[in-house]
């Protein structure tokens, strides 16, 4: 099993405080005769239409000396985790979870909200003091 992630835990909270239930921590999901993990599943109801609402999260902390970097590596993780839960979990859907700070000093960036929006990339923003979303990109 995987390492988890320096602020799992607060992404964890933050989403509880939003009304969501943790269902899986790691969310496993099978690829063929492999299985990968995507850090948080969750789900909360939906009063109106009487369903569920049911997300995958991976949490990267972007701790590397190149922000850029790391976004190749987020982007392409983001990417094959999509296509595995399409096959295993088509109602799922997939946030990539990013710090406010993170965000603000490189997800605010033009070229990059245009790669996060091609992408199709929906995205969640926390606070790590206060434990709590700041923002949901959708």
């Amino acid at each position: 099993m995987s390492k988890k992630d320096k602020h799992h835990e607060q992404v964890r909270i933050a989403l509880e405080k939003d009304g969501w239930i943790i269902t899986n921590d790691p969310l496993v999901i099978p690829v063929g005769i492999r299985k990968v993990n995507v850090d948080l599943g969750a789900e909360r109801l939906l009063a109106a239409e009487k369903g569920k609402e049911k997300i995958a999260v991976e949490i990267k902390t972007f701790t590397r000396t190149s922000m850029i970097y790391d976004f190749y590596g987020a982007l392409g993780q983001f990417r094959f985790y999509l296509r595995a839960l399409a096959k295993t979990e088509p109602d799922r859907i997939l946030f990539l979870a990013v710090s406010k700070d993170v965000y603000d000093e490189f997800f605010d960036e033009a070229f990059i909200r245009e790669v996060v929006e091609l992408e199709n990339m929906k995205m969640l923003v926390y606070s790590i003091i206060q434990e709590k979303i700041e923002k949901w990109i959708k």
